[in-house]
């Protein structure tokens, strides 16, 4: 089978990460990962920045953009993620670039704005802008060359400092109750609780975007099942040895805001890698997730049809996320 580069734009992510081990594991691929912090570090908000050093690459076939950029509001993260794609995608060899893979969500379909219709198709009708999602995807196909358009859910992954992790917002918010002596309390909106959701196994996604170079379009990606806090959540709180109490909600932006001086007790008395900044990333995040009172899930059967068959239990993801923290000695 004839080698092909990636080139890997978010290398550090939550997303990224899973996929450059995944391209790495394969051994088919050679990998170039572009970060701010470290692999090929590029501005890519800078054109020339990103024309200088992208350009300076050769033979790259395969273009996986899961870079982000955060603003304030919707309408200011269009013109840096917009231009941050673009900026990558002029600066490489077009006669080698084979195909050009953009990361998406479910915002395509409106799901941070509010209820939307569930489940989420590909086909839906698009919503009011500012959304740099379609951006960027119409940016693609004017562009003309091969894309995929790839569609997770919330993503599950083991990735620090990122600020969308629930899985280690919920590890580290069940440690910190367990430290303070109390139960496990779903700090959602009233209503969040009986939601019906799901979520995306980054080792999953990774495979999924894989797959993808050899479609074209938009495919929504999810582990396949769906589940409601009120049937998962007592489990969590079983994972954690804690009793469970009612859902309350709270803030933990707000109720996090001090804990930094627990942490590193917890960090010294237990041998713990992590710092507070390590592991606080994603509060804002976790709150925007447990306020979500109405369903959100998509239809994954296009990607299904299209012969991408793999399946991961979200429950049992959960687990081994946790599993995956305790080894590396993230929470105790």
């Amino acid at each position: 089978m004839e080698r092909k580069t990636a080139l890997v734009a978010g290398a550090n992510g939550i997303i990224g990460k899973n996929l450059v081990e995944h391209l790495r594991a394969d051994g088919n691929w050679d990998v170039i990962g572009v970060s701010r912090k470290s692999g090929l570090a590029v501005d890519l908000l800078d054109a020339a920045d990103t024309r200088a050093k992208v350009g300076a690459l050769t033979g790259v076939t395969h273009l996986f953009y899961a870079a982000y950029q955060d603003r304030p509001t919707w309408a200011e993260l269009v013109p840096p993620n917009l231009a941050m794609l673009t900026n990558l995608v002029g600066a490489l060899d077009p006669a080698a670039l084979e195909h050009v893979s953009l990361m998406q969500g479910y915002k395509v379909y409106g799901a941070h704005l509010g209820p939307f219709k569930t489940p989420a198709r590909e086909t839906d009708a698009g919503h009011m802008p500012p959304e740099f999602n379609v951006d960027q995807q119409r940016f693609l196909e004017r562009w003309g060359g091969a894309w995929s358009a790839i569609r997770p859910s919330v993503v599950g992954g083991t990735a620090l400092g990122n600020p969308m992790n629930l899985a280690l917002v919920i590890a580290v918010y069940a440690s910190i109750s367990k430290e303070l002596g109390l139960p496990l309390r779903f700090p959602g909106q009233p209503g969040a609780y009986d939601s019906l959701l799901e979520m995306t196994d980054a080792g999953l996604l990774a495979e999924a975007t894989v797959w993808a170079t050899g479609q074209r379009g938009a495919f929504n990606i999810a582990n396949g099942d769906l589940f409601r806090w009120r049937e998962l959540w007592p489990k969590l709180a079983a994972y954690f040895d804690l009793d469970l109490a009612p859902p309350l909600r709270m803030s933990l932006v707000d109720v996090m805001a001090d804990k930094a001086p627990l942490w590193t007790d917890i960090a010294a008395r237990h041998g713990l890698t992590a710092s507070y900044a390590d592991v606080s990333s994603s509060w804002e995040f976790g709150d925007f997730v447990f306020g979500w009172d109405y369903d959100m899930f998509a239809d994954t059967s296009k990607s299904r049809r299209a012969g991408f068959h793999t399946y991961v239990e979200t429950e049992q993801m959960f687990y081994r996320l946790f599993d995956e923290f305790r080894k590396a000695r993230v929470i105790p």
